[in-house]
């Protein structure tokens, strides 16, 4: 005799899997939240121990022995290494920035290039300082959408410069140099140079972009108005100050 009563489900809230999968769950959590900023933290105390100990030592014996300071030759001041070092970065950026100084980095720098590999490795740190740290403070000039690597695929990129000089001389079309990020890693990527009308000005800002390609698509940056136009359209130029004038308005 079959009975009419409706046969209770399992509650699958309480099933074993479904407790391991949340405890899972809050772990990923746990890290995500936790990971960047005890990583955040390390780096910043090695850091701060690799300057400590580059001058720390040799100014702990100064003050000792030199300056017969006698709490130096019993006891230590942990980051007078790093203090010193940012002083001494100060104290030659300041330098630097002087007439005379301007004349002493021009000589050294005109010394490194005729040393054979060195010049390479320098000229290389040098070039990447100048655009990172230097006075190319704005390296990316506008967050772009292009088609690559095939018609109808299309990648977010960020324009650096109107292309000029032997690269624009050998290319009928007028261009502009594009630097096209790899994800999660925006360090790394691609040079290409596009035709002006094959460049779409995103209306979002060069950090949103960047956000949405660490993120390999996850935070998008919110919606901001205007119409989508191509650099052609725009009339991208970039002149810096100084620079000769661009001869690509005469070209066919």
């Amino acid at each position: 005799m079959m009975s009419n009563e409706p046969t209770s489900l399992p509650d699958s809230g309480s099933t074993p899997t479904s407790k391991l999968k949340q405890i899972r769950q809050w772990f990923l959590t746990g890290l995500v939240f936790l990971g960047p900023l005890v990583l955040t933290i390390w780096i910043v105390i090695k850091l701060f121990l690799l300057t400590d100990s580059i001058l720390g030592k040799p100014i702990r014996l100064f003050l000792a022995e030199v300056l017969d300071l006698q709490y130096f030759k019993e006891g230590t001041i942990y980051g007078i290494g790093f203090f010193v070092l940012m002083g001494i970065i100060l104290l030659a950026g300041w330098f630097a920035r002087q007439y005379l100084g301007v004349r002493v980095a021009g000589v050294i720098k005109s010394t490194v290039q005729r040393i054979p590999l060195v010049n390479k490795v320098y000229l290389a740190i040098f070039q990447i300082s100048e655009a990172l740290l230097g006075g190319q403070k704005e390296v990316f000039k506008q967050a772009v959408l292009i088609e690559y690597p095939r018609k109808g695929t299309y990648c977010i990129g960020f324009m650096t410069q109107d292309t000029r000089g032997p690269i624009q001389d050998a290319i009928k079309e007028d261009v502009i140099s594009i630097f096209l990020p790899t994800t999660p890693n925006p360090t790394s990527g691609f040079l290409l140079f596009y035709p002006k009308t094959d460049v779409v000005l995103l209306h979002v800002s060069v950090a949103e972009a960047l956000k949405l390609i660490i993120s390999a698509g996850a935070v998008v940056p919110e919606s901001q108005r205007g119409r989508p136009v191509t650099a052609s359209q725009a009339g991208i130029i970039f002149d810096p100050p100084g620079s000769p004038p661009n001869d690509k308005e005469g070209k066919a």
